[in-house]
């Protein structure tokens, strides 16, 4: 059976765990269980990096800051999206109605469906990738690493967890050591997900606008190919003002829910990929064993998939609200009688105002964007290269 919701199930099973879904049970409770997760976990972090700070050995600081900061970004979302709670439940409830009116419609119904099952398909690749890359981080990356100290004395092998903490006991021996290291790869999980399902929630916003705006695009060829009594324009017309408007409101309040997340997805994974960045160039300049490269290389290409993922979002909701005008341009409106052309006219000057995703409403989100990011991040890595 068809899910008729842009949003996947898997996602509207993730915001129910973090209390975010409209009616859940307990929302508080969950939200606030992982908030006390994440939050203890951060102290022992940053703890390690007050114990560990010294800025002569660039490498391990930078090691342990990527993971820090990237776990600190996912406390901030949270807490963004908390405090932006009653914006997801309206544009929930605002899905849902268009899925009603677009159900009595064939049309309307398939390119809803369409958009439904790229969000399924986006949302279901997000997740993997992201289990994917958490498995390697925490699990993997120390089999490899075992594996490749396998020949190495006792006294030389490394016994380290995936995550860097300062802990007031000794971890390293067994069995404690291997159950903080099946704790932190179910933290790894959870932090994935939680990510994965943040991304996932703007693409499914973002093509459902885009469904929306397929059906205006209908509804005006439809105009146009004399489908309708032209006695009945002024209704039509009134009706597809409407549409246009909620469009807007609705693209505003993915604008309002995102722009803070986005400003901290730029700079504070300019920074993370900043750091990633180094202690790859810091073992393959050094010659080290290529098994403690899995580890940074696929945190830096999980973090780099992240802004590109949002600065897409923000390209693509842009070319979609360029459509609306385009396609009021290319149709026949200069046949129209002069009190009908001037009511198109006006709706042409509205759609020259494009629906954008801002970081923070300063700067557009772009795939040009997206480049600016990759330079600043790989300057600054020739930067700390310099100066160790």
């Amino acid at each position: 059976m068809t899910r008729t919701n842009t949003i996947s199930f898997s996602v509207e099973v993730g915001l129910r765990f973090i209390g975010m879904w409209p009616d859940s049970a307990f929302p508080n409770l969950y939200w606030g269980a992982y908030m006390t997760t994440l939050i203890t976990v951060q102290y022992y972090q940053y703890a390690y990096i007050f114990e560990h700070f010294d800025i002569n050995n660039l490498w391990l600081l930078m090691d342990c800051l990527s993971l820090t900061l990237a776990y600190s970004h996912i406390v901030l979302k949270l807490l963004v999206l908390m405090y932006n709670r009653r914006i997801i439940y309206f544009m929930v409830r605002a899905i849902v109605e268009d899925w009603n009116e677009s159900l009595a419609n064939d049309s309307y119904k398939s390119t809803m469906t369409n958009m439904a099952d790229i969000s399924r398909r986006f949302s279901n690749t997000m997740f993997c990738a992201y289990i994917c890359c958490a498995f390697f981080m925490s699990i993997g990356g120390y089999v490899l690493q075992a594996m490749s100290e396998a020949n190495e004395p006792d006294n030389n092998k490394s016994r380290e967890l995936p995550i860097k903490m300062a802990y007031p006991f000794d971890t390293s021996k067994s069995p404690i050591f291997e159950c903080f290291l099946i704790e932190q790869f179910l933290y790894d999980m959870v932090l994935a997900l939680l990510v994965g399902l943040v991304n996932a929630l703007l693409v499914a916003l973002i093509l459902h606008v885009s469904g929306q705006i397929d059906i205006m695009q209908q509804d005006l060829l439809e105009i146009y190919n004399k489908k309708y009594d032209p006695s009945t324009f002024l209704l039509l017309m009134k009706d597809f003002i409407c549409k246009h408007q909620k469009i807007i409101t609705y693209s505003e309040n993915i604008e309002s829910l995102f722009t803070v997340i986005a400003l901290m997805q730029v700079l504070w994974n300019t920074l993370v990929m900043c750091s990633s960045g180094f202690v790859i160039v810091t073992i393959i300049s050094s010659g080290e064993n290529t098994s403690t490269l899995v580890k940074p290389l696929i945190f830096y290409t999980l973090i780099t998939l992240e802004v590109f993922v949002y600065c897409y979002a923000g390209e693509f909701l842009s070319a979609k609200s360029k459509a609306i005008g385009d396609a009021i341009y290319e149709s026949l409106w200069y046949n129209l009688p002069p009190s009908d052309c001037c009511i198109i006219l006006i709706m042409m000057l509205r759609c020259q105002k494009r629906l954008t995703l801002t970081a923070g409403k300063v700067v557009d989100l772009n795939l040009e964007g997206f480049t600016s990011v990759v330079k600043a991040s790989a300057s600054y890595v020739s930067v700390l290269n310099a100066m160790s």
